[in-house]
C-alpha cells in the first residue's frame, strides 16, 4: 500500500482532517482487503484465470510507493544514521527469527511454515507510513526506513528464506531475487525517477495513489485465496493465530529495540510499527510463485491483520498521549 496521506504528517500540527483520513486509510484498507478475499473464496474458479497477475500488480504497489518518494527521504540515513541502521537491522533480524519461534511453537506444517518464515523475511509494509503518523511516532524516520528496507529486499529477503525456510521446501534463491528486483526495485526506482521529474503531475494524482495500490493488494490477495480455496477452511484458523503473534512479537520487540537503545518515544513507537508490519502483499505474491498456494495464505491473512492491529496500536498510543497530557507529563516514556 502506497501512503501518500503521510505526506501530511510532515506538518508541525496535524488537523483532526488529516487525522481522519489518516484512519479512513488505515481502517477502509483491509475492509478493501477482506473483500478481495471474499471474492477470491466464493468465485475462485475466474479469479485464478488472473494467477499471472500477481506480479505486474507487485509492480503497480512498488510504482505506487516510488511515486511518494522524495530524495530527502533518504537523508535520514546521514542526519541520524542510528535509528535508521537499528530499524533495518530489527527488520531483518527480529521478524525471520520470530517467525521461526512461532512456527516452532505451533508446529505448523511445512507450508504454512514457510509462508509464515517468507513473511517474516519480507520488507517494511509500505503501509506502516499512516500508521506511524497516527501513533504519533516519528513520519520521517518510518519512511526512511521502508524504503531502505524494501531497496535491500532483493538482497535479505531471498537469503534469510533459503537459510530459515529452505528446510520446509526447495527453494530457488537466486529466481526469487531476480522477481524482488522485477517487481520491487525497478517500479520503486522508477516512480522516484517520475517524482523528481514530474512532480506536478505526481502531486496531482497523489491521493489516488493509497487506493489504486489496496485494490492491486486486494486483487492479490483474491487470487492467493482462490488458490489455496481448499485448505483455508481446514487451515485458516491455525494460519490466523501465527499471523497475530508474528505481528503482535514484532510491534512488542520492535518497541524494545527502541527503549533499550535509548530513542526517543516517537522513534520507539515508530520501530515497533516498521519491525511489526511486513510487505505481506509481496510475501504472498513470491509464496504463491515460488512456494504454493497454501504458503501464500499467511502473506493474504497478513495484509488484513496488520493494517487492523496498526490502527489498534495508534489509537493506544493517542490514548497514552492523552493520559500523559492530563497528568502533566508530556514527553515522558511510555
Amino acid at each position: 500500500m502506497s501512503d501518500t496521506t503521510t505526506r501530511t504528517a510532515a506538518a508541525p500540527s496535524p488537523t483532526s482532517r488529516d487525522d481522519r483520513a489518516a484512519y479512513i486509510a488505515a481502517l477502509g484498507f483491509p475492509v478493501l482487503v477482506i473483500l478481495g478475499g471474499l471474492i477470491g473464496f466464493g468465485a475462485s474458479a475466474a479469479v485464478l484465470n488472473l494467477s499471472g497477475w500477481v506480479n505486474p500488480l507487485l509492480g503497480v504497489v512498488m510504482f505506487g510507493m516510488g511515486l511518494t518518494l522524495k530524495p530527502v527521504d533518504f537523508a535520514l540515513v546521514a542526519k541520524r544514521p542510528l535509528p535508521v541502521i537499528l530499524g533495518v537491522i530489527a527488520q531483518y533480524v527480529i521478524m525471520p527469527l520470530t517467525a521461526l519461534l512461532v512456527v516452532w511453537v505451533l508446529q505448523l506444517p511445512a507450508e504454512i511454515a514457510a509462508g509464515v518464515i517468507l513473511v517474516g523475511c519480507a520488507p517494511g509494509g509500505t503501509s506502516s507510513n499512516v500508521v506511524s503518523y497516527l501513533a504519533r511516532g516519528d513520519v520521517a524516520l518510518s519512511v526512511t526506513m521502508t524504503s531502505v528496507s524494501t531497496l535491500l529486499a532483493p538482497i535479505f529477503t531471498p537469503l534469510l528464506t533459503l537459510w530459515l525456510a529452505g528446510q520446509y521446501m526447495p527453494l530457488d534463491a537466486g529466481s526469487m531475487a531476480l522477481s524482488i528486483v522485477q517487481v520491487v526495485l525497478i517500479p520503486v526506482i522508477a516512480g522516484l525517477a517520475v517524482r523528481v521529474f514530474l512532480p506536478r503531475l505526481v502531486e496531482a494524482i497523489l491521493p489516488a495513489l493509497p487506493w489504486i495500490s489496496v485494490i492491486a493488494i486486494s486483487m492479490i490477495v483474491a487470487i492467493v485465496v482462490a488458490g489455496s480455496r481448499d485448505s483455508i477452511v481446514e487451515a485458516g484458523l491455525l494460519v490466523l493465530v501465527a499471523v497475530i503473534l508474528h505481528n503482535g512479537f514484532g510491534y512488542l520487540l520492535g518497541y524494545l529495540t527502541g527503549r533499550i537503545t535509548g530513542q526517543p518515544v516517537p522513534s520507539r513507537r515508530t520501530l515497533a510499527i516498521e519491525v511489526g508490519m511486513q510487505n505481506s502483499g509481496l510475501a504472498a505474491g513470491l509464496a504463491a510463485q515460488y512456494m504454493s498456494p497454501m504458503s501464500a495464505l499467511p502473506g493474504a491473512i497478513f495484509s488484513v491483520c496488520h493494517n487492523l492491529s496498526g490502527a489498534i496500536l495508534a489509537a493506544l498510543c493517542r490514548g497514552a498521549d492523552r493520559r500523559r497530557a492530563a497528568r502533566g507529563s508530556v514527553g515522558q516514556d511510555d
